[in-house]
């Protein structure tokens, strides 16, 4: 029975409420069902508790991860030509191939009992982190098979039988995944997928057992030209009952050997002149049993719900290292290059143009590295972070984007042409593969940060979403009366705490004691609570809308990944010991997230189409009151501690690989050292007013000083020079292609 309050108060609101919010439909049911909430859950509520961010525990890398760093990851680095990988042979050699089968590097992610190595989060970060800083196409290829695909599906769905069967061959590399989900007709659309399975009878090893017709046409696949086994999304149908009442089954995910009759692979796309595997694959007729469906028949039609419960933590990973080793290296690189270039008798890093780029490189270094940190944390505790991963993905390779344009400006000509010296470039073409796959940024945050995050997140949208989508009427009236009252206490404890952070700027909000970095605590409290109370409007206004708002839902998903990086760079600080050197590099952060969070709110305010709500928003939460970007002597102390060697500069960049066999960022290291080394007697030549020849003759420099200082100005030619090539040396380089084909357009047809 209802009680009194329901019947007559909360009723009318349920039938009007019934109308205006978002119905989930099935896909939108899955994905939210897949992952779960986490700390973006509290900066929603509007009153984040920072105890909580402050026990997550700190990732780590165990001793048996570490020797795998330090030992076989130093020595696959060592072996990675990555202009031969690019320009010459356009794989990696059979030798690299062979060594990543051998130590590992395939089963990352693969429980010891079937033969993986068992790593953490954090370690399947750190070592794709790290191998991107030397090759993009080595980092892609080890991070696929650990990320979405088959030994990510098996460990998550796959029966023993499979897991017993599969994971051992995937651990040691007898057998190579590849993931077949895009095809030509759904990019991002992954339900408008046209590749189709029928339930039938067929032919295997010798015996008839009741099976699915496969016919597929994906493209984008990577390791498909080169995969054993291939992972397959398909929507399955069962015309004649053979499974069950149900004709269309849904999406699919199967394993289908790639030697099977009807398989096509081996053709490859070049993407972004990056020469990892990857191209097209098509399936005529293919037929397999029920059995090799991944979990099983018990699995038919869950593929949905399986990738996006994988894509929760491969997207988190994967993508998130190689945008943060791009914006490392990018940092590394470009603090000694300004230290080492001169122009009108001075140093590049010194010139405030230069400066600029360099203070941003330094914080979204700092900032991402420290996201990435916490993400890794989250996954070790067993959480698939649906939202976070789409933050981090997203925003990791936009920065990956912002990072790389800095480092080419202030290189200049020297990251313009290409060779095997020039260290950016490799990167900056990857920079399109960042933004495109594993779901393209615009979908990400347009859709899915806010959108999955507004209803996961809320506190308590997602339980009157459930109760107005309760088939019983009374179930859900009662339901919807609990969830409801609960909702509208939280909100009006959210509007006082707008109000009055606002106006206070979040002096007064219940944070921890974090010495100079505590105002920071209680700034980002007063936008939680802004942020907390715009959502409650937009549901209030908007309703089912807000799902085709997708201007409006991209700010708040703005808004969100800035809190949420903002916090995990204040969870760096306090885990680093509040380092006050690294200060600058906090407050940078903090400065530009809050600009852009303020940004983020006003113009989603201004945007609002009811203007009675905008007003009434406007007035509680100062959207509009100006967050200052990073002012000018933060940014030249920012830019100071990547222009200056020291154990600041090294937390961030953190680990990168330093080079090898006089490649270009070997040769830079060196220089920048030796530059930093001479920099006293550099300026002891200066105040004489002389020249080195001058000053030796003049018994100011010694002999070994004058020998240091030719090694130095060698180097810094070095460093500076570009490549270039004789003309039989560069026809050399664009010969026939041999392995890239053009599909026929009647065959794609």
């Amino acid at each position: 029975m209802s009680s009194f309050r329901a019947r007559t108060i909360t009723k009318p609101i349920h039938s009007w409420a019934k109308g205006a919010l978002p119905a989930l439909s099935d896909t939108e049911s899955e994905a939210l069902n897949a992952g779960e909430v986490w700390w973006e859950a509290e900066l929603f509520s509007g009153n984040p508790d920072w105890k909580k961010l402050r026990a997550i525990e700190t990732p780590k890398l165990s001793e048996e991860e570490q020797a795998f760093f330090d030992g076989p990851l130093q020595d696959l680095c060592g072996m990675i030509d990555d202009w031969k990988i690019n320009h010459e042979d356009g794989d990696l050699p059979p030798e690299v191939w062979q060594f990543l089968r051998d130590e590992g590097f395939f089963g990352m992610i693969i429980p010891k009992k079937y033969g993986g190595r068992a790593f953490s989060a954090f370690a399947h970060s750190e070592i794709v982190r790290y191998i991107s800083t030397r090759s993009v196409a080595a980092a892609v290829t080890v991070m696929v098979p650990n990320s979405l695909g088959p030994g990510e599906l098996l460990h998550q769905f796959g029966t023993d039988a499979q897991k017993d069967h599969w994971l051992p061959r995937l651990a040691d590399g007898r057998e190579l995944p590849a993931f077949g989900l895009t095809s030509a007709e759904a990019g991002s659309d992954a339900g408008a997928m046209v590749d189709e399975g029928v339930v039938c009878k067929g032919q295997w090893n010798g015996e008839e057992v009741l099976g699915i017709r496969l016919n597929w046409a994906k493209r984008y696949i990577t390791l498909s030209p080169v995969c054993t086994v291939l992972g397959l999304a398909f929507k399955l149908r069962d015309p004649d009952g053979l499974m069950g009442d149900t004709e269309d089954i849904g999406i699919t995910c199967a394993l289908v050997p790639t030697d099977l009759e009807g398989v096509e692979t081996g053709r490859r796309h070049i993407p972004s002149s990056t020469m990892f595997m990857n191209g097209p694959t098509t399936g005529h007729d293919v037929f397999i049993p029920l059995e090799n469906i991944i979990g099983g028949p018990d699995y038919a039609g869950k593929g949905w719900m399986m990738l996006m419960s994988a894509l929760a933590a491969g997207r988190g990973i994967s993508l998130p290292s190689m945008g943060c080793a791009a914006i490392a290296l990018s940092a590394h690189a470009t603090g000694a290059y300004a230290r080492i270039r001169q122009q009108f008798n001075l140093p590049i890093g010194k010139f405030g143009g230069v400066q600029h780029r360099l203070g941003r490189l330094a914080a979204d270094a700092y900032a991402m590295d420290a996201a990435r940190h916490l993400t890794c944390a989250g996954l070790d505790e067993g959480r698939a972070l649906s939202v976070i991963s789409a933050i981090m993905k997203a925003h990791a390779t936009f920065r990956m984007r912002e990072a790389l344009n800095d480092a080419m400006d202030v290189h200049s000509g020297k990251a313009v042409i290409d060779g095997p010296s020039n260290y950016l470039l490799p990167l900056y073409r990857a920079v399109p593969i960042g933004i495109t796959v594993e779901g393209a940024n615009i979908v990400t945050r347009s859709l899915i940060i806010f959108g999955q995050g507004s209803i996961r997140a809320h506190p308590h949208m997602l339980d009157n979403i459930l109760a107005l989508q309760e088939d019983d009427p009374e179930k859900s009236l009662d339901q919807f009366d609990r969830s409801f009252w609960a909702h509208v206490g939280h909100t009006t404890k959210t509007i006082f705490r707008a109000f009055g952070r606002a106006v206070t700027g979040g002096r007064f909000a219940p944070v921890p004691t974090a010495g100079k970095a505590t105002p920071i605590y209680g700034k980002l409290s007063r936008w939680s609570a802004a942020y907390a109370l715009t959502a409650d409007v937009l549901f209030l206004t908007l309703g089912g809308n807000l799902k085709r708002k997708e201007m409006i839902s991209g700010r708040m998903g703005d808004a969100l990944s800035e809190m949420y990086i903002l916090s995990a760079a204040l969870k760096r600080w306090e885990d680093e010991g509040r380092q006050k050197a690294d200060l600058p590099v906090l407050e940078y952060v903090a400065a530009d997230a809050f600009n852009k969070i303020q940004r983020a709110l006003d113009e989603v305010v201004a945007n609002m189409p009811a203007r009675w709500a905008a007003w009434i928003l406007r007035a509680i939460t100062w959207p509009g009151a100006h967050e200052r970007k990073p002012d000018d002597r933060l940014v030249a102390a920012c830019s100071d501690l990547l222009y200056t060697p020291s154990e600041t500069r090294d937390r961030i960049v953190g680990r990168i690989a330093p080079g090898c066999n006089r490649d270009g960022v070997e040769v830079l290291n060196e220089c920048f050292a030796k530059v930093t080394e001479m920099a006293p007697v550099m300026k002891r030549l200066r105040d004489a007013g002389k020249t080195p020849q001058q000053a030796l003759e003049a018994g100011i420099l010694s002999e070994a000083e004058m020998a240091d200082i030719e090694e130095m100005t060698s180097l810094i030619d070095e460093v500076v020079a570009v490549d270039e090539y004789a003309p039989e040396d560069f026809a050399a380089l664009f010969p026939e292609p041999k392995s890239v084909e053009q599909r026929p357009r009647e065959a794609a047809e």
